[in-house]
């Protein structure tokens, strides 16, 4: 077995099955399976592109419950005092259910956080996953990693025959998960200091419960592949998280160390500047969602602001383990 065509692990099997399990670098690489026979015969396969994960990081079943972490609330309750704007933030790691929130049912302008949903949609209803070079694989990599709006309102009339229509079954998607602070409809109106609109909308708590959905439906868990099973299947969330993993710009990962990737998905207007997404580490995974409307220029900016807490939850879930190097901004 190779990993962009360095050899990783070599093993001697008989018979016609076998399992081989390898941990992969977490970050896009290229597989390649190659076997040997008696007579010396050779048979390889490729998989191409892959995205390695740890394998701590694995969905075993959701949090029972939210467990609320004290001194990681002090950490988060620090950072949103000090930004000079209005913020929501939530973290929780995915295995223990140990976290922390600022402001996390206050409802922002979700900009393009909604893509998210528009693209669980989008693979239910093809069944599995395009080829890049479909129209329909194109247009989905456009949205998400680049993060195109017109991708996105052509995905919407596929979707419905108009942007609305395809919005309506993004929303029944968001009703399905409760989500109940989130919506694809209309614009917004921005009055005072806080925002104010209507559509297009999201909280901090709705959009982990999303990323938190797609997480455990990769191992065909949690409630999206509840309500949807045999229309999105682990293959169809694992695909999502690996396209997530490549989104830009991240500001998550602003100050995580190369050891680390975020599924993410970042989002802004003219005063909006969010970015949330699951970050995978050695130890496992956690999420962090960070929403931020209107801030002033003074102090640190909303992309410094992610990077800080996604920052400050990987030390804290790592506290105790090991040290880990800071990566430069």
């Amino acid at each position: 077995m190779t990993i962009d065509g360095r050899p990783a692990a070599r093993r001697d099997v008989g018979g016609r099955s076998f399992d081989f399990k390898l941990e992969l670098p977490p970050r896009q690489l290229r597989l390649a399976v190659t076997a040997l026979d008696r007579q010396g015969r050779r048979a390889s396969t490729t998989v191409d592109p892959v995205f390695g994960l740890p394998g701590p990081a694995a969905p075993r079943g959701p949090p029972r419950r939210f467990l609320r972490d004290s001194a990681l609330g002090r950490s988060l309750r620090g950072l949103a005092q000090g930004f000079d704007g209005t913020c929501a933030l939530y973290v929780q790691d995915l295995a223990t259910g140990r976290g922390a929130t600022w402001n996390p049912h206050l409802a922002f302008p979700a900009a393009s956080t909604l893509k998210v949903g528009i693209a669980i949609e989008v693979l239910r209803v093809i069944g599995g996953k395009p080829s890049p070079q479909t129209r329909i694989g194109r247009l989905l990599r456009s949205m998400l990693i680049p993060s195109d709006d017109r991708s996105a309102n052509e995905l919407l009339v596929w979707l419905g025959g108009s942007t609305s229509g395809g919005a309506a079954r993004v929303n029944a998607i968001f009703r399905a998960l409760e989500l109940r602070n989130t919506d694809m409809y209309g614009g917004y109106i921005v009055q005072g200091a806080s925002p104010t609109f209507v559509g297009k909308r999201t909280t901090a708590s709705d959009f982990a419960r999303l990323l938190r959905s797609i997480h455990l439906a990769s191992a065909g868990r949690g409630p999206l592949a509840e309500r949807y099973r045999g229309s999105f299947v682990p293959t169809d969330a694992r695909f999502l998280l690996y396209l997530l993993a490549r989104a830009r710009p991240s500001w998550l990962g602003r100050f995580l160390p190369d050891d680390v990737a975020a599924a993410h998905k970042p989002g802004w207007i003219t005063k909006a500047r969010h970015d949330g997404g699951v970050v995978y580490w050695r130890g496992g995974a956690f999420l962090v969602v960070v929403l931020t409307w209107n801030a002033r220029g003074v102090g640190f900016s909303s992309e410094v602001l992610a990077g800080r807490v996604a920052r400050i939850a990987l030390d804290h879930f790592t506290r105790g383990r090991s040290t880990v190097p800071v990566k430069p901004s």
